[in-house]
């Protein structure tokens, strides 16, 4: 599943991928090639995952770190957001930010779909919340409304953003590829 779900990543933003192996080149050139990532770094030791990861973010890259062995968690604590495989080592679940399930990575995609809504709904509160209340300060100054109104207002705004980060973010709990593989 690895090669659809990187084409998933990709349909949804994500740029580069790069897979570090401490195998050997010729396996990970065949490995390399046959899920399609962008490139790939062979006989890599856990301090050199780490070192290339740190660079990366150094440029000014958001870094993503997936693994599952003891000698990925110095690049998982590296990473802006390193995520673990549930059945690999313990320090790779203790140390990533986020542990995914072994049998489904689908469960990326699905991660990914989640933070592009958390980050779509904060930018639509943050320009309603300015909009709103840059309009209440204006109509107050203007003397449209009394301050007892414009409080009021303010407070019922604020009701109203809470209650709506509260929701769900996205109505589909299964990516719509993870499916058609399992159905088709």
């Amino acid at each position: 599943e690895a090669k659809e779900v990187l084409s998933a990543l990709r349909a949804l933003g994500i740029t580069s991928t790069v897979m570090l192996t401490g195998d050997s080149y010729r396996t990970a050139a065949a490995i390399a090639a046959q899920v399609g990532v962008d490139d790939f770094r062979a006989g890599v030791l856990p301090a050199d995952k780490a070192e290339y990861v740190a660079r990366l973010r150094r440029e000014g890259h958001t870094v993503l770190m997936v693994g599952d062995g003891i000698n990925d968690s110095p690049a998982l604590s590296e990473a802006d957001a390193g995520i673990a495989i549930s059945d690999g080592a313990a320090i790779a679940r203790e140390i990533a930010d986020i542990t995914i399930a072994a049998d489904s990575l689908w469960e990326l995609v699905e991660l990914r779909r989640i933070a592009m809504a958390l980050m779509a709904r904060i930018h639509s509160n943050y320009r309603f919340v300015i909009g709103f209340n840059g309009a209440l300060i204006a109509l107050g100054v203007a003397g449209v409304l009394p301050p007892a109104t414009s409080a009021t207002l303010h407070n019922l705004s604020t009701l109203g953003v809470s209650l709506r980060s509260m929701s769900r973010l996205t109505t589909q709990t299964q990516p719509v590829q993870n499916n058609n593989l399992q159905n088709g």
